[in-house]
């Protein structure tokens, strides 16, 4: 089973991703909500309970680090599962994605909130 959440904050969506991105189901929830989120800086796919990806999740995540590029918006992975790094490892993607600490999420956020006050 695949779960998916988001929290937009000003500029910043933070997906949640939450099971396995295993099946076409799962890969192509993920593609459409991502995309839904548009129109924003930053998206932040939060990786951190992702139980198993499969080689079209990883396929699907190499996709929308391109889609999200052309379009000037900054993808970052928050904190990938062990399952999610392995993936990665093994199509030797993870050069292509931008991994964020707990340390850069919190400053991002932090960054965001301070805009939505000001604009407020």
């Amino acid at each position: 089973m695949f779960k998916i959440n988001a929290e937009k904050l000003n500029d910043v969506a933070v997906v949640e991703c939450k099971g396995r991105i295993v099946r076409s189901d799962s890969v192509f929830k993920l593609r459409d909500f991502v995309q839904s989120q548009a129109p924003v800086q930053t998206i932040a796919l939060d990786m951190s309970e992702v139980e198993a990806i499969g080689g079209g999740g990883l396929g699907m995540l190499a996709f929308l680090e391109r889609w999200t590029r052309d379009r000037g918006i900054r993808l970052k992975l928050f904190c990938p599962s062990r399952a999610v790094l392995k993936g990665l490892e093994q199509t030797r993607a993870q050069l292509n994605f931008e991994i964020a600490s707990f340390h850069e999420m919190m400053e991002l956020l932090s960054q965001a909130d301070n805009q939505y006050s000001f604009a407020a």
